[in-house]
This record gives C-alpha cells, sequence and structure tokens, in this order.
C-alpha cells in the first residue's frame, strides 16, 4: 500500500479522503496544496501561472519521500501510528526551515486539520512546529510599533488601515505565502506557529528557499507579479486634503503653488465631489467643467487624481440597475445594507467581472474622458460598518472565504480599464491591498490614521513590513489624517517631522482631515461633507513654510534616483523602503533596527520620531562606508553615531559615497 506517489512531476500523498500535492514552483520554491474529499484546484488568486521546473522526486519506500526544487527540499513522512503525513523542508545544507508540527502521540492532533461545515466547505488549521530565536517579517499592514512579528497573533483580514498581504519572510532562509484570501488568522507564537481560515475548500501556501533576504522578495515577486513601472507623476509632491469641495478651490490652490514656482506632481478632488456615492460622477453645481479643470492644471504640470469609492448609496442614480443585473455584494441576512456613512450603502463587487466593466465605463465617460488618468480608490477594504465579514457575498463566493482578494481585484477593475483605454502604465492610489494588488499598479496608503507621534512610529514599521510582503508602491498620510490643528505648534512639529520622513517614502502625499473643519452647503442649501482645514504647505506657520518647501525641492533632486528605484520594483519587486537587514543581512544589528531603513540601496534615513526631539543615534551598518548628508562627513560602518536634528533636519546618510550630488541639500 503506497501512500506516497509521484504524479506529473508532483509528490502525491493520499490517505483517508485527503490529498496533499506538492509541487515546484518557479525557482528554489515549491507550492503545497491539499484537500479533503476530492480534487485540487488549480485557483489562481494570486499565484501567477509558474514556467516548467524539473524536480528530483525521491520515493523512499510507502511511508517516505521527498521532493527537491533548487535549494529547496520537501520531505514527507507517514506515521505508522495514524497514517497520517507530516511534512519538512529544509535548503540545501540540510539545514531545517519549517516543519509541520507533530501529532503528538496520543493527544492526536491534526497537522492539517479539516473541519467540515455545512455546503461542503471547511474551516482549515495549519500547524506548524516554532522556532524560538526565529525572527519573521512582512504580512502587510498592521497599525503597531512592531517590526518582527514573531509572536505576533494577525488578523487575517482587512479593515480601514490594515492591509492583510500573507507573506512572511525569515531570518532562516525562507518565505511562506499563504495562499487563501479567506478570513482567518496567523499566529506566530512561542509553541506553534498556525494559519487558520474560517471557511475554505483547500490548503494552499507557497514556500521558497534563499541566501538573502533579496532573494526570497525576488523569488515572491516572480511568483506574484511586480508593479508596472511608475509613471513620472508618482516621483514628486502631491497635494491632498479633505477636501476641496468645489472646482475654484482646487484651482485657487493649485495656482497659488503655481505662482510660489513650488512643483506639484499630483493634486487631488477627494471624496463626495459626486451628488451620491455610486453616481460616479462629479456634481455639476460644484465642478461645472471639469475639462477646463483638468487642462488648467496640466498647464502647471499637475495631474489630477479624483476619489473613487466602491459605495453605492440605496438613493443613487444607478442603484437599481446595479442591483438588478447582480454587480453588488450581497448580504446574507437582513437588510441589503454594507455602510452606514451619509445614507445607506452597499457596494460594487469587484469579484464580478461584469460589475467591474461596468464601474469602469461609467468612471471613463465622466473621469478619464475629461483627462484625468489617476484614481484614488478609497474604501478599498471595503470597509463593512461592522465588519461581520459573514454576513456579506461576493460573486467569487462568501465574503468570510474570499473577501481578501477584493483590494486586488478593486485594483484591476482601473488599471485594466486605462491600460485598454490606451494608458501605458498606471499608478492608482488605495487604501488597502492583497498579494498580487501591485500588479495593477496599487500605490497603497495607510489609512485612515491618527496624528500623533506613536501612530507615525506605527507608520514607519507598516511601510517596511509592506515592502517585504511585496507591496513596493506605499505611502501615508503626512501628518496623519485623522487631528491636527495647523495653527498648533505641537502639531506643527508633528507635521514638519512627518513631512521630512515622507519625502523618503515611495510617494510623497500631504492629506489629512485638520481642525477646525469649514461646513460646506449643496447649491440648495441642504449641508454637504466638510471641506476641512487648510492643508497646504503654507498653513503650518511662517516659520515652517520654508522648511517645507525645501523638502518638495530636495524630493525633485532625488527624482533620477527614486526613478531608478521604481524601476528596480517594476523589474525585480524590490521594495523602495528597505528594512536595514534587506540591504545587509549579514549584520546582526540590522535584523532588530526599527526606526531607521534604506530608501533604496544608497540612502540611509534615520527619521525623528519623538516630541521635542533634535537628535538622535544612528546606526551605520558594517561593510560600507557612510557620508552625512548635511555636510559631507564620512563615517565608516559598524559604528552608532549621535547625530544632531534641528526641525530643518532629518538624518541621513549616502552609502559608498553615492549620490554625492544631494549633499548640502538639507
Amino acid at each position: 500500500m503506497n501512500y506516497i506517489r509521484e504524479d506529473q512531476g508532483a509528490i502525491i500523498f493520499e490517505n483517508d479522503g485527503e490529498t496533499l500535492r506538492i509541487e515546484p514552483w518557479g525557482k528554489n520554491s515549491l507550492r503545497v496544496r491539499a484537500v479533503m474529499m476530492g480534487d485540487i484546484k488549480d485557483t489562481d488568486y494570486a499565484l501567477l501561472p509558474a514556467p516548467f521546473t524539473s524536480a528530483a522526486i525521491i520515493i523512499k519506500d510507502e511511508y517516505n519521500g521527498s521532493i527537491t526544487n533548487g535549494a529547496i527540499t520537501a520531505v514527507l513522512s507517514v506515521d505508522d501510528w495514524h497514517k497520517r503525513c507530516r511534512v519538512s523542508f529544509f535548503n540545501q545544507k540540510g539545514e531545517l526551515l519549517l516543519e509541520e508540527e507533530k501529532a503528538g502521540g496520543a493527544l492526536n492532533k491534526k497537522t492539517r486539520n479539516f473541519k467540515p461545515r455545512l455546503g461542503g466547505d471547511y474551516e482549515l488549521t495549519v500547524t506548524f512546529a516554532s522556532d524560538q530565536s526565529e525572527r519573521l517579517y512582512g504580512m502587510g499592514q498592521y497599525q503597531q510599533e512592531v517590526l518582527n512579528v514573531k509572536n505576533c497573533i494577525l488578523e487575517l483580514a482587512h479593515r480601514n488601515s490594515q492591509a492583510s498581504v500573507p507573506f512572511v519572510l525569515s531570518h532562516k532562509g525562507y518565505g511562506f505565502f499563504w495562499h487563501n484570501p479567506a478570513v482567518g488568522t496567523a499566529s506566530f507564537g512561542k509553541n506553534i506557529t498556525q494559519w487558520y481560515a474560517e471557511s475554505t475548500r483547500q490548503m494552499d501556501y507557497w514556500i521558497t528557499a534563499g541566501d538573502t533576504p533579496e532573494e526570497i522578495v525576488g523569488a515572491y515577486a516572480k511568483a506574484t507579479g511586480t508593479p508596472p513601472p511608475m509613471p513620472e507623476h508618482g516621483l514628486g509632491f502631491w497635494q491632498c486634503k479633505l477636501r476641496y469641495w468645489n472646482q475654484e478651490e482646487l484651482l485657487n490652490v493649485a495656482r497659488e503653488y503655481h505662482k510660489r514656482g513650488i512643483p506639484v506632481d499630483v493634486i487631488v478632488v477627494d471624496f463626495y465631489h459626486w451628488p451620491k456615492c455610486g453616481d460616479y460622477r462629479f456634481d455639476e453645481n460644484d465642478f461645472p467643467d471639469p475639462k477646463a479643470m483638468v487642462e488648467e492644471l496640466n498647464g502647471y504640470g499637475m495631474e489630477l487624481m479624483v476619489s473613487i469609492w466602491p459605495q453605492v448609496n440605496l438613493t443613487s442614480e444607478n442603484y437599481e440597475e446595479m442591483k438588478q443585473k447582480g454587480l453588488l455584494v450581497k448580504s446574507e441576512r437582513g437588510v441589503p445594507i454594507a455602510m452606514r456613512f451619509q445614507g445607506e450603502n452597499a457596494f460594487f463587487d469587484a469579484t464580478n467581472p461584469k460589475a467591474r466593466e461596468y464601474v469602469w465605463n461609467l468612471c471613463k465617460k465622466n473621469y478619464y474622458d475629461y483627462g484625468i488618468k489617476t484614481f484614488w480608490l478609497d474604501e478599498a477594504e471595503p470597509e463593512f460598518s461592522t465588519y461581520e465579514y459573514d454576513n456579506y457575498r461576493y460573486y467569487m463566493g462568501p465574503v468570510n472565504q474570499i473577501g481578501n482578494i477584493y483590494p486586488q481585484l478593486y485594483a484591476k477593475t482601473f488599471y485594466d480599464g486605462l491600460i485598454a483605454a490606451g494608458m501605458e502604465t498606471a499608478v492608482n492610489l488605495l487604501r488597502c491591498a492583497w498579494a498580487g494588488s501591485q500588479r495593477y499598479g496599487a500605490l497603497v496608503w495607510s489609512g485612515d490614521i491618527h496624528s500623533d507621534w506613536k501612530t507615525l512610529r506605527e507608520q514607519l514599521c507598516a511601510g517596511l513590513n509592506m515592502g517585504i510582503a511585496g507591496i513596493p508602491w506605499w505611502t501615508t498620510d503626512i501628518g496623519g489624517f485623522m487631528g491636527g490643528d495647523p495653527t498648533d505648534p505641537s502639531f506643527q512639529q508633528l507635521l514638519v517631522r512627518w513631512f521630512q520622513w515622507g519625502t523618503f517614502c515611495p510617494v510623497m502625499r500631504l492629506h489629512g482631515d485638520r481642525s477646525p473643519s469649514k461646513p460646506v452647503n449643496h447649491a440648495d442649501g441642504s449641508p454637504s461633507m466638510p471641506t476641512g482645514a487648510d492643508n497646504e504647505i503654507w498653513s503650518f506657520g511662517e516659520e515652517n513654510t520654508p522648511v517645507l518647501e525645501k523638502y518638495i525641492q530636495f524630493r525633485e533632486a532625488m527624482r533620477p534616483y527614486i526613478r531608478k528605484l521604481m524601476n528596480e520594483a517594476h523589474e525585480f519587486g524590490k521594495p523602495v523602503m528597505r528594512t536595514m537587514f534587506y540591504e545587509f543581512p549579514q549584520d546582526e544589528l540590522c535584523w532588530d533596527l526599527t526606526d531607521q531603513y534604506m530608501f533604496g540601496s544608497d540612502i540611509l534615513t534615520a527619521p525623528i520620531l519623538y516630541e521635542n526631539t533634535y537628535e538622535r543615534d544612528v546606526y551605520l551598518p558594517r561593510g560600507a562606508s557612510w557620508t552625512l548628508i548635511y555636510d559631507g562627513t564620512k563615517y565608516e560602518g559598524g559604528q552608532i553615531v549621535h547625530q544632531t536634528a534641528g526641525i530643518d533636519q532629518i538624518p541621513v546618510f549616502l552609502r559608498d559615497g553615492s549620490q554625492k550630488e544631494l549633499i548640502g541639500k538639507i
């Protein structure tokens, strides 16, 4: 009786209704799938088709076998008590990378536990042994001041300011991608590592081995895709606020920037420029001539970005047609309302190809045809009012089974539409992402975060982990979104420090709902959404304006370098913001640094992250020489330097004599 066999380049285990299949999936990588009482499914949620790779398969006996693909080997062993198969992964040196938890003898544990649900689906729990010394990174964007996610429990679900991207990199030399868009949890415990899906039809994960973080992240990028080329307008400064509520207010701000000679690449029309959510068009009372508005902005060298929400108000002019055609997310029970904000709203179903086509066609007619080529795809989680995931169903399945794929397909809606309309590439701003979002031009920002110092520190960890998780285009609301009085000196200090750091983010974007807000009325006198206090660089005190302008001009000076970084992201999937260990994996200290990072390979950035702080320690990694950007002072690596940082300075060091033209510019 053979429990293990070979099948068309894969190794198979079968017993008691379970089929486990392991096969090569890219260089040094394996895809591992298992089903209960059925056939393996060829789902392509994020993984791209793999080029043919010949693996070495050894069937030692009926209980033991292995499959080797380059630097990774999976060893299968069947215990003679329960006849269950345990999988262990090794690198080319024979070192253990990861192994499934043991059954525990009389404890009778199931490593791959399929718990049936009515209708033929399963709750799934997959358990691995835990290496207590292991350091783990990635997993997307969580609002915590944590870089190493070992000993963390992470919700595998999207929320406003949370983006679950379930790829984790281990310092032991492997990367693991949970290829399952179900709502669940990932627990990286001291005793076990456990992946849980509330509802699924199969286990599906991908694992790769590599000698460096760059090699591991690069393999994952090949498996799930890299971003397209970044358009030129993604490299400079973006101006935004809550909200420019009419055409003249927006144009007056653009004119002032142009008058002052301050370059702006993108300026933004935010939410509720429409009559009702789901109308997908300008309110003609507030924006009477969008084409002329776009043309004037283009004359200043500015692109216009407009906000799109997936919400469809029940009184929208498109609601009844979309409901009749089945283009909306469906409530499993209760009233058909997914979010209560400025009325009752459903969401368009981005997992439905017909819904994607319907929404894009409206946006093409009402925005793109006016010359608008960049979209702010807000509410991309989507933001269910109570996040009761099991109460909603998409075209592709129940939300608790398929829900995490929504932001990826929301991005695809507009990326595919723009490319079909003739664009060579595209960048769109989204509030969320899942694996594969990057290949649809998704620039992810960190959501509706608070304006305080702790939140600022959390964003740095979030951005670095997003880069490890395969999302190179990431940014944040400079100054935070919620709160902040532009006339308050304490907020001004926070804004300046955030602005300095934002200069060294993949995209530099000023945004926020500043207070006190300004009320706005519709043309008929009824109240509309407020416009928010001023949020331009001259809004935060006369003494701070030249500081902020200096950093915009510095961003311009970095444009050739940033273009290089974006090309590396496009070609190889390299993060733009890089953890210190990504560039210096042999330097043990770099694996624990959470408050400094590499902006590309050449620029070490050490932002000021605490109030009333004008100096800080910076670790300069060994194996390189470093030049202080202030004045060209040179240091050898392998030491901590104590660096001053006046309110107009951010500590930055240049690696090995690179980018010398930037010295003295901040």
